[in-house]
């Protein structure tokens, strides 16, 4: 696998999210941090550098499909700003 590879798991698979991150070879997920203030509000941060790497986002958008959807926006912005 190529060194500069990422993978981020969202928080409705993050079995799969693992397994993957195992299959292609890097090991472990990278660190991100999800939650949910009590608003109901998703937070969502790449906690290192994605700069010049390939990003993989593993997350399902099963139900609750808005909920899930919406995180998987946020991590994508999220790797952009990264």
């Amino acid at each position: 696998a190529p060194k500069r590879l990422r993978v981020f798991g969202g928080s409705s698979v993050p079995g799969l999210a693992k397994e993957i991150a195992e299959y292609v070879g890097v090991g472990e997920l990278s660190d991100v941090t999800l939650k949910k203030f009590a608003d109901g509000e998703n937070y969502v941060r790449i906690e290192q550098s994605v700069r010049g790497c390939d990003v993989v986002i593993v997350q399902s958008t099963c139900e609750p499909v808005n909920e899930n959807l919406m995180e998987l926006l946020l991590m994508i912005d999220a790797a952009r700003r990264a």
